[in-house]
């Protein structure tokens, strides 16, 4: 997976709210694959930034994803109602392009890719 925790140490409000950002995340799956979009390796950052603002950058499986709409604004929606963030902004990208080597060993094993 491409998504790392943050390497400099964050105050433990920040990281207590980057772990319940990346928890939430986890409960929310692509529709077409049984599998949650964290360990999909949809999102590729998650920062908390100045005031608790979330900032999110993610991808989707395809450009012509069917969930392209309602995806992103689930992953707000979640991401909005973790405690204490003030503010989430999702950003879709596509650079680099989502294959599944971006999937975590887990995933590749619930969907038999080994």
């Amino acid at each position: 997976m491409l998504l790392n925790p943050p390497t400099e140490t964050l105050e433990s409000s920040h990281q207590a709210i980057f772990d319940a950002v990346i928890q939430t995340l986890q409960d929310c799956y692509d529709p077409e694959i049984p599998v949650d979009i964290y360990e999909l390796g949809l999102i590729y950052s998650v920062d908390v930034g100045e005031e608790n603002a979330v900032s999110i950058k993610m991808t989707l499986t395809s450009p012509n994803c069917p969930a392209a709409q309602s995806l992103p604004a689930e992953v707000q929606a979640r991401a909005s109602a973790v405690d204490q963030v003030s503010a989430v902004s999702v950003d879709v990208i596509w650079d680099p392009m989502w294959t599944p080597d971006l999937m975590s060993d887990a995933a590749k094993l619930e969907l038999n890719l080994d």
